[in-house]
């Protein structure tokens, strides 16, 4: 069975790297498909953010990442996905969660949407934070990997360090 977990992940944060190992011992095959997100500000152009998640994943064979522009109806129906799979972190992310679902199942009712909750050291831990921290001068290394510190660190403050 193929899952899909969808997200913009700008950047990608040790948190979304968790529920990739976890979701990776479920599923048969994975795909992290990594949104355009057109609706999203955000700092890392889509090749970068489908690099990084290239870097985060790349010890599981069976995970397998792409980029996608459009609805996640279009991918999802092209590659024959039957779950996708969603973060909750928290209250606020569970209302915006059960829209999602809400609304994709209507779109693709074949499409079951799981949701898994972060192992307890990511539980807080948001791409959008981890920018922000990062654009401040803050120490972001407890929330993702080195190399995707590092071109946090080049994007945000000429990577000094």
């Amino acid at each position: 069975m193929i899952a899909i977990y969808p997200g913009t992940f700008d950047p990608m944060t040790l948190g979304h790297e968790d529920m990739v190992r976890r979701a990776a011992l479920l599923f048969e095959n994975l795909i992290v498909a990594v949104a355009a997100g057109h609706h999203k500000n955000t700092l890392f152009s889509l090749q970068e953010r489908i690099d990084m998640a290239h870097e985060g994943v790349g010890a599981y064979p069976e995970v397998k990442v792409e980029g996608f522009t459009g609805l996640i109806h279009d991918f999802v129906t092209r590659r024959g996905v039957k779950v996708m799979v969603r973060g909750l972190r928290g209250v606020t992310d569970f209302d915006e969660e059960l829209q999602l679902a809400g609304m994709n199942r209507t779109l693709m009712p074949d499409v079951e949407t799981i949701f898994m909750t972060p192992s307890p050291p990511y539980q807080f831990v948001s791409s959008s934070l981890v920018r922000q921290i990062a654009m401040l001068g803050g120490d972001v290394t407890p929330f993702v990997s080195p190399n995707i510190c590092q071109r946090l660190l080049q994007k945000v403050q000429g990577c000094d360090q």
